[in-house]
């Protein structure tokens, strides 16, 4: 038997070690890879600092889990490994997590065994794009798409809550909405907006944002002007900035079932990846 492992947070001196384990499986682990390299940085306007636990077996590198802003399991860690994680969610009040269904179903297990529910418990196909593979397109007369700017903040709310409600997710705005705000309002850069007449009607985030790639999230048009080219212009707008940046792929996932955004992204040159499993509990 080898030496026990010991789970502490990640050092920011650590950090190169971190990046390099996490190579192994590095699109499945994007937001690990973007949470370490923030570690020691400040935190983005409304979301607390990242917290990440890394297990260390004598001196080699076991295995990351993120704690904050949101809960991100390894996608590479051995089995053993994600269990000694287990017991630092107890911890977590609520968390949101998106990983392999392989990963996700036995830390559902632990947590049902100790009380928590599961608010929503749904499964995703994650699709990449690669450079070589876009068949992007401009965007259509009327449509035009920019950066996101403080002035959207308000339709930025409204359509993250109305997102956050189509997915059956809880409405925010029975919690805090002065918080939920705020959260929005840290994001603002991280947007970008279609604009069809001069009025907002699509959005999307690129929450992470390095070299070894980005990831998409947010995606969402009104309902009243969907199927009118606003999300296949911004989708497109986003992938143009990436490769423009050096990232190595953009990255998406879509709720299993929802033909047409898949029909969507796939018409842009996006490919399945992997089947993921998101879990949101209390």
């Amino acid at each position: 038997m080898g030496p026990a492992l010991r789970v502490r947070p990640l050092r920011a001196r650590e950090r190169a070690a971190a990046l390099r384990y996490l190579e192994g499986k590095a699109r499945l682990n994007l937001v690990l890879i973007d949470l370490v390299l923030r570690i020691g940085g400040p935190a983005r306007r409304g979301e607390p600092r990242p917290e990440v636990l890394a297990a260390w077996r004598g001196d080699q590198l076991a295995g990351l889990v993120g704690l904050q802003p949101s809960v991100v399991l390894d996608a590479a860690a051995g089995s053993d490994v994600l269990e000694a994680f287990f017991p630092y969610l107890e911890g977590v009040h609520s968390g949101l997590v998106k990983s392999t269904e392989e990963v996700v179903a036995p830390l559902w297990q632990w947590l049902a065994a100790h009380g928590r529910r599961a608010l929503l418990d749904r499964i995703e196909v994650a699709c990449v794009l690669e450079p070589g593979w876009e068949r992007l397109t401009p965007p259509p007369a009327g449509v035009k798409v920019r950066a996101a700017g403080p002035g959207d903040l308000d339709f930025l709310v409204r359509a993250a809550r109305a997102s956050l409600l189509e997915e059956g997710r809880p409405d925010p705005f029975e919690g805090d909405r002065l918080r939920f705000r705020r959260w929005v309002r840290g994001r603002v850069g991280r947007a970008l907006v279609a604009d069809l007449a001069g009025s907002p009607g699509f959005v999307a985030y690129a929450d992470v944002q390095c070299p070894r790639g980005w990831l998409l999230q947010g995606v969402y048009t009104l309902p009243g002007l969907r199927r009118r080219g606003l999300a296949r212009a911004g989708v497109s707008e986003l992938c143009r900035r990436a490769f423009a940046a050096g990232a190595e792929h953009v990255q998406l996932a879509v709720v299993e079932g929802n033909h047409a955004a898949l029909q969507l992204y796939e018409g842009l040159g996006f490919r399945h990846m992997a089947r993921l499993r998101t879990l949101l509990f209390v």
